[in-house]
Order: structure tokens, then C-alpha cells, then sequence
């Protein structure tokens, strides 16, 4: 890192999803404006062949372009980010949101209502308005059971779920992680506790962050002020079936760094149960494509659960 300081340094890592690259540019191009925040953007590019380069190049020549040939997964390019980066305070930002007005401000204010707040997420909604996300408790049983046996999308999207509420849509509160799409941090935490861990190459890696971040006392907030439209899934969701398997892989990881092995034996007899499950229902209903290749999923999923490396150490 080179240079001299500015407020904010607002990192872009995108792969192959150019219409909404251009979206999020340019609705966050006129929130910069709006809030008078001194920020940077940084896009880096994780080898897209859809044209996301020569867009950033010739439509917002404002945004540094960091092309990094490969798809070097989301901690490895927005550390890269980090490292070029100049601003006091960074924002991770994915290329599928659409900024609305007044997000940045409201969330730098609650980055900034106390000095021991060091992450700040956005309540994020859906394309249709609705809620997305307003943060998370971190994983354990419960989210996994629903992990491997998909039930109503309420409960999915409920506190039983670890999923927080709006809170009154105004004020900050206490979460224990956001969702990765949007992540506001001091510079002095990443100081401290480091960046993201890229032994994740995608998912979950914001979740160990947030702990990691959480453990060191500082406090993470949602600002529910500051609206983002998230269009969750767009790049990932081009490999369905490798992004599943790649999700239960960085839990695995996650589940192992802050658990107990004995935890991490519940959760491979809980991904057997769901695979067994997946088998039965394949054997008495009639047969068809997507049963079949949920059951194979499914084995695959608990096979990564049984070879998890904190059981063997």
C-alpha cells in the first residue's frame, strides 16, 4: 500500500456477472457523490471472459482495475484488495448489490457511533424488496440440521434459523456476523486480527472473520438504515452443484477451527442421517433425475463431514 490516506476504500471482487458489475458501479459511483465520504474503489477481477474488464475500463475509469487472470476465490482477491488499498476504513462489497441511497453514510455512521464497533453490515433485501438478510448468529446444530434436511423457507429465514429481524429499520444493533455481500470495517481490525482467511475459497470466510474480529472484543453491528439489494448467488450459482459441495467444504473447516472434534462427529452422523434420508426417498417414491442426484450430493456432502482433518489429528 502506497500513498496517501483516504476515508474509504471500497473493494470489488467479481467474476463473470458483468450486467450486474455495471449495476453496482454505477449505483455506487452516485452514493459516493450523495455522502461526500473521500473513497476509493478497487474492482478486482477473478478472470471473467465475459467482457467485466473491458467494461470497468471503458465505463468507470474512475475504479482502479486489478485483472487477476484466475479465479482466485473471494478471501485470496479481496485481501489483494486490502493490500492496495489506501482507505481508513473498507468496504467489502459484491458485484451483485445495487447501493440505495443513503447506505454509505448510515453505514459509516455506525461504524463510527463508538470506537470498539469494528464490522458493520447492511440490511440486505432481495430484488423485489424484501428482506434478505440483517445478520446472522453463528452456526451450530440447528442451522447444519437445516442444512441437510431443507425445510419451510420461514423457518429457513427465522430466528430459529440464527437469522435476526430487521430490528425498528433505524438503529444499529449487534449481530454476530453479517452476510459477505457488504461488510464495512476499521482499518485497525484488519490491523489486528488479520484478513480474510484464504483457506476458504469461497463461503464461510466471513463467518471466521467475524469471529475472529468478535473474539478480539471488538462489536459488530447491522446498520438496518443502510439498504443494499443483493442478488444473492449470481456468480456462484453458475456451478450449482460445485458450490454446494465447496460451502459444506469451508464449513468443515470453519466447524473444525472453533469446535470440538466431538461437535464435528454429531455434524457427520447428522450429513450420513440426511444422505440415508436422501436414499430412502429415491427408493420409495418414484424414480427421477433430480432424487437420484441429490442422493449422490448428498453422499458426497457426508463424505466431506467424515474425512474432516480435526477428526484425525
Amino acid at each position: 500500500m502506497s500513498g496517501e490516506r483516504v476515508d474509504l476504500s471500497v473493494i470489488v471482487v467479481s467474476w463473470n456477472i458483468r450486467d450486474l458489475l455495471e449495476g453496482c458501479l454505477a449505483s455506487l459511483a452516485e452514493e459516493i457523490h450523495r455522502s461526500g465520504i473521500e473513497t476509493e474503489v478497487i474492482v478486482l477481477d477473478n478472470g471473467s471472459t465475459d467482457g467485466s474488464v473491458e467494461l470497468v475500463r471503458e465505463r468507470f475509469p474512475w475504479a482502479r482495475l486489478i485483472p487477476l487472470g484466475e479465479n482466485a476465490g473471494f478471501s485470496r482477491a479481496n485481501n489483494r484488495g486490502i493490500a492496495e488499498s489506501q482507505g481508513r476504513a473498507l468496504l467489502l462489497l459484491n458485484p451483485d448489490t445495487v447501493v440505495l441511497p443513503g447506505a454509505l453514510a448510515a453505514l459509516w455512521r455506525a461504524l463510527h457511533a463508538a470506537p470498539h464497533v469494528g464490522m458493520v453490515g447492511a440490511r440486505l433485501l432481495n430484488g423485489d424488496g424484501s428482506l434478505q438478510s440483517a445478520g446472522y448468529r453463528f452456526p451450530g446444530l440447528v442451522q447444519s440440521f437445516f442444512d441437510f434436511f431443507p425445510v419451510h423457507p420461514r423457518i429457513i429465514g427465522s430466528r430459529i434459523n440464527g437469522r435476526f429481524g430487521p430490528g425498528d429499520g433505524l438503529s444499529p444493533f449487534a449481530i454476530d456476523h453479517p452476510l459477505g455481500a457488504c461488510m464495512l470495517v476499521r482499518r485497525e481490525v484488519i490491523d489486528e486480527v488479520g484478513g480474510l482467511d484464504e483457506g476458504y475459497f469461497y463461503y464461510s470466510e466471513e463467518i471466521d472473520w467475524a469471529r475472529r474480529i468478535k473474539a478480539a472484543g471488538w462489536t459488530v453491528l447491522t446498520a438496518p438504515a443502510a439498504q443494499v439489494i443483493h442478488y444473492a448467488g449470481q456468480s456462484t450459482g453458475q456451478i450449482s452443484e460445485a458450490s454446494l459441495l465447496q460451502l459444506h467444504r469451508s464449513r468443515v473447516r470453519y466447524f473444525c477451527r472453533w469446535h470440538s472434534p466431538r461437535f464435528v462427529r454429531v455434524l457427520a452422523l447428522m450429513a450420513w442421517a440426511a444422505a440415508g434420508w436422501a436414499s430412502l426417498r429415491a427408493l420409495l417414491a418414484p424414480a427421477s433425475a433430480e432424487r437420484r442426484e441429490r442422493r449422490a450430493r448428498m453422499r458426497r456432502v457426508a463424505q466431506l463431514y467424515r474425512e474432516a482433518p480435526c477428526l484425525y489429528e
